[in-house]
């Protein structure tokens, strides 16, 4: 099992919080809006895979940041791929708006569920803007798409599978549908799927789901040998396949809940793993990805406290694919504000982020005295890991937060050398602003933020 013990040549070498925070200063790469472009790119060049973190679900300066490099990883990177930590078909209407694909029938809103802020945003919309306008003039082939990493839609992505198959295959169709009535008495509360099993009140559902993608996946085979060999380019069958693979990974997640079998983190960080390395081979050998999701998705699980406890994540295994191929940004702030609710479900508000735990990281960063900087730790110089190569608390801040306890709600502990190779750094920052409740312009009818019956 991982451990937390130091890693670096100077570990040994204790210092104090000034010491150490007069080092962060004396390293930093102070800036205004954003890191200096050009220089993020020299430092990301080798990668294929750019995780851009975030220390909550709800700053804007950590959502406007990440869309600001994103922006330079497609302009001058070559990325083509952003891949989100949301639902597949709530980001698949966003990829069809984006690239100018077909959007299809709208079924329902996306990103329509709590925590709607995450993705209905100010930011992600502006951002969802730049991309349809830098796609357009672009080749269908070079242009970038947006794609979710998620597996919370289970019902949503069983209604994507059935309409491709109605429209492309109805004998498999009509399988589809006698394979998916297995779990069609949940679809008003999945989680309700994991309690009937648990209570032995009813058969779980993994050879159905399981059975129907295996039937997707043997079609293409045979498509395939038909064509003598070529890989028919067709993105909704692939669509169609990543929404079975949801279906067949959200069973297991919501089975495993009640049932305290595989640790359901890992069933999830697994999936969001998989799903990226499934659109980085469709995209091809030299496609490149920006992976949007939070500090404990993309930070290395192995260097914190979540290590200890044999749960892994989104940026220990691409490590672990891709090695230094894999860029693993995290963000930090010391208060402000945050868009978060009290419970889950509950409705999202304006809230004071206390300042930092004087044991944190973040206290070291306050310290430092420069209100944002980048601070590169893949190849820093030996005394500034030595500094920070031990484990601290760090604070993480998802759809909820309780100021009240949240030493017990929301710190860990972690190397932030060995979790992350940059750190970004924002001092004091602002809530983001949801969709409604700032002026928002009219959205056109094939707009993936426009709501129902609008």
């Amino acid at each position: 099992m991982p451990d937390l013990t130091p890693s670096t040549p100077d570990a040994t070498v204790y210092r104090t919080p000034e010491e150490t925070a007069a080092l962060v200063a004396e390293h930093a790469l102070a800036f205004d809006d954003a890191p200096e472009a050009g220089a993020f790119l020299d430092r990301t060049a080798g990668a294929r895979v750019v995780c851009l973190g975030e220390a909550t679900h709800g700053t804007d300066e950590f959502y406007r940041i990440r869309a600001e490099l994103t922006k330079a990883l497609i302009v001058d990177g070559g990325v083509r791929i952003v891949a989100v930590e949301a639902d597949w078909p709530d980001a698949e209407r966003v990829d069809a708006y984006v690239r100018h694909r077909e959007p299809g029938e709208r079924a329902w809103e996306a990103f329509g569920r709590f925590p709607s802020w995450m993705w209905r945003n100010e930011v992600v919309r502006d951002f969802v803007e730049w991309l349809r306008e830098w796609n357009a003039d672009r080749p269908e082939a070079d242009r970038a798409g947006f794609f979710g990493l998620d597996l919370y839609s289970l019902y949503t992505s069983m209604a994507e599978v059935l309409r491709y198959l109605d429209d492309r295959d109805p004998d498999l169709a009509a399988d589809a549908r006698l394979r998916y009535a297995c779990l069609a008495p949940f679809e008003g509360e999945p989680a309700d799927y994991g309690r009937a099993l648990a209570l032995r009140r009813y058969d779980d559902c993994r050879d159905d789901v399981t059975a129907l993608l295996r039937d997707l996946l043997q079609k293409r085979i045979a498509q395939t040998a038909t064509d003598h060999g070529r890989e028919p380019d067709d993105f909704p069958y692939f669509d169609a396949v990543q929404n079975a693979r949801v279906v067949r990974d959200a069973e297991a997640y919501y089975r495993e809940m009640f049932l305290g079998g595989a640790n359901t983190w890992n069933l999830r960080d697994t999936h969001m793993t998989a799903t990226l390395q499934a659109l980085l081979d469709h995209f091809g050998n030299e496609s490149r990805a920006a992976v949007w999701a939070h500090n404990s998705h993309v930070g290395d699980a192995a260097a914190t406290q979540m290590g200890q406890r044999g749960e892994v994540n989104v940026g220990h295994l691409c490590r672990r694919a891709f090695g230094d191929a894999a860029y693993l940004v995290g963000f930090g702030t010391h208060t402000g504000t945050v868009f978060a609710a009290d419970d889950w479900g509950s409705p999202g508000r304006v809230k004071k982020v206390r300042p930092s735990h004087a044991e944190s990281v973040e206290r070291l960063g306050h310290a430092s005295g420069v209100p944002r900087f980048t601070l590169p730790l893949r190849g820093a110089a030996d005394d500034l890991r030595g500094a920070l190569g031990h484990p601290r608390l760090e604070r993480a801040i998802g759809v909820i937060y309780r100021p009240e306890t949240e030493l017990q709600s929301h710190y860990f502990a972690a190397d932030l050398t060995g979790q992350f190779d940059e750190w970004i750094w924002v001092d004091e920052t602002r809530a983001l602003t949801p969709l409604g409740q700032g002026a928002a312009p009219e959205l056109p009818h094939a707009h993936p933020f426009r709501l129902l019956g609008d």
